[in-house]
């Protein structure tokens, strides 16, 4: 939760003290445990949906609803979806509730004890329900609501909250509320989360196993840290700090992949920038951040929510070739040192089978047995050493390409990573906004 005349948080509190006395689909169960030591593609005929619900740099007072199949390529589905009666819509937190609803709770005011509440059948229409009222006394600030949906079915926001009592204007904590009835219209009064200390905002909440895992925001050293604990509410331990300083990290979030991984968005607040990164030892190291493009620049303090709906790409069995959209008379072809690259003639056959790290993917076999795989994200034809980096390297997820009947082919093992040509080779590309990059990345099969 930030202003947009970029002050920084500190200055912003002070101000305001000084003037105060589903549309198909299941809900996703894996946002709560542990990802699988496989991958967890979806089967075949279910694909992957992120949603995601932002507010803009242009206004703090509608809600903007966007869409991607692979958590990496957003476009705008509702823009703007949603306005409140009065009042600010700043951090809006989405999930799915087991009545197959949408819920979005958000910050409501720069002061006061309230945050909002809204409701939608399809995500791109929805309904003001109030405003839940936080009746502890001398609460000053009410920021940066988070859903968290418990193993158990209890349904908890994560709010950060400061008391008019401290005179330190960094001094936020995270505290927890539970609805007490499924109808989300009764709450418990806010509880501390034990063990986290003051000076911490944007706390967000996910349960691996018996473990809750929370990343947060440090006011203090303007990074974003991680702590665990064996309940919600504590006590909890935080363990991991001074990350993405230089990015200066605002409203963290995180959604499990398909690989098994776990994907980390943040706003870079000062440079107006949206940010990803991945991690697959639970939160200990992250891959190097990689700008969303197409919303950087434009979305603030976003939340994810991903589900398994009906849909998806398939390949076909028999075997094909492969032409780039954009470059019609050229198609795969082995180049030197076993490198695949663009070539005019006839091409190499390939056929799709079952992917070698996860069977609702697909690998890419030719006639002597070697598989598609990359390496220094560069495609190539190796023999299966039956490692499983290999069989990571050499699955891909295919998406829909961007002439009619083309298709795109996803890295399994870097999600938001696409096979792409330039200058007549083959790579993995991370996915950036352009026609250009779309047409690079779309192949027909002949």
């Amino acid at each position: 939760m930030e202003q947009s005349a970029q002050p920084r948080r500190r200055s912003v509190l002070k101000t305001a003290l000084a003037t105060t006395a589903v549309a198909a689909g299941a809900p996703l169960t894996g946002l709560l445990t542990a990802p699988s030591a496989r991958a967890a593609l979806p089967p075949r005929g279910l694909t992957s949906r992120y949603t995601m619900t932002a507010f803009t740099y242009t206004g703090g007072a509608t809600m903007h609803v966007y869409e991607a199949p692979d958590g990496t390529a957003f476009r705008p589905i509702a823009s703007p979806a949603y306005a409140p009666p009065s009042g600010l819509l700043r951090d809006p937190s989405i999930m799915r509730h087991s009545d197959s609803r949408y819920y979005v709770t958000y910050t409501t005011a720069w002061t006061g004890n309230r945050i909002g509440l809204a409701s939608s059948a399809d995500r791109l229409t929805w309904t003001h329900l109030g405003d839940i009222t936080l009746p502890t006394a001398g609460i000053g600030n009410s920021w940066a609501p988070e859903w968290f949906l418990d193993t158990d079915g209890r349904v908890h926001i994560v709010v950060s909250l400061h008391y008019t009592a401290s005179t330190d204007a960094g001094t936020f904590q995270p505290h927890v509320i539970t609805a007490t009835n499924t109808a989300l219209t009764a709450w418990t009064e806010p509880v501390p989360l034990a063990g986290i200390p003051t000076d911490y905002i944007d706390t967000f909440v996910v349960r691996i196993g018996g473990t809750y895992h929370a990343v947060l925001k440090s006011t203090r050293d303007m990074s974003t840290d991680f702590a665990t604990a064996p309940a919600l509410t504590g006590p909890w331990t935080v363990w991991n700090t001074g990350n993405f300083v230089d990015l200066d990290g605002e409203g963290p979030c995180l959604v499990p992949l398909d690989n098994g991984g776990w994907r980390l968005y943040f706003e870079q607040y000062r440079a107006h920038r949206f940010w990803c990164t991945d991690s697959y030892d639970t939160f200990r190291t992250w891959s190097t951040p990689m700008e969303l493009s197409g919303i950087s620049g434009t979305v603030k303090h976003l939340t994810v929510l991903k589900e398994r709906v009906p849909g998806g790409t398939t390949l076909p069995a028999a075997p094909h070739r492969l032409r780039a959209v954009n470059a019609p008379d050229r198609l795969w072809a082995p180049g030197a040192s076993s490198v695949l690259d663009l070539a005019t003639g006839g091409g190499i056959a390939l056929t799709a089978v079952p992917g070698l790290a996860d069977r609702s993917g697909y690998s890419l076999r030719v006639a002597d047995g070697r598989y598609v795989r990359h390496y220094g994200y560069r495609l190539r034809l190796d023999a299966d050493n039956g490692t499983t980096v290999f069989a990571r390297d050499a699955t891909f997820t295919p998406r829909p390409g961007s002439a009619a009947g083309s298709v795109s082919l996803e890295s399994f093992s870097h999600p938001g990573r696409y096979v792409r040509h330039r200058e007549h080779q083959l790579w993995l590309d991370f996915h950036r906004t352009g026609d250009l990059y779309e047409a690079d990345r779309s192949f027909l099969l002949v």
